[in-house]
């Protein structure tokens, strides 16, 4: 499973979420931190959309790193750690930004099964 995962500040737009998309090319499935989940500029996203709860990513390894992201999330990029706990596999194009978007892929065999559905 191909995932992207995309970090982005409260002030990211559409184009700049479609331009993140259409930059990172063909996946399966987006994954967002949940505190986005319901961001205006993810409204016209085709993908499904999988909400990551900030506290997976605590002490998830990323190939980049920022400062901010670490002391407040716990990880070194949120693009990526995003991607890799929704694709359970690793990164194949590190931390990218597009204006207040940052998106990263991954690909690995993707999200566990929940014997519940």
């Amino acid at each position: 499973m191909r995932v992207i995962g995309m970090g982005l500040t409260s002030a990211a737009t559409g184009a700049e979420v479609a331009a993140a998309l259409a930059a990172a090319g063909r996946a399966d499935l987006l994954a967002i931190p949940a505190l986005r989940a319901g961001h205006p500029a993810l409204r016209d996203v085709a993908l499904p959309c999988r909400a990551i709860p900030e506290g997976a990513v605590a002490g998830i390894a990323t190939p980049t790193q920022s400062a901010r992201i670490l002391a407040r999330f716990g990880c070194g990029s949120m693009a990526e750690a995003v991607a890799l706990v929704a694709s359970r596999g690793r990164i194949i194009t590190p931390r990218q930004s597009h204006g207040a978007v940052t998106w990263a892929v991954a690909e690995g065999p993707g999200p566990e099964e929940d014997a519940t559905q």
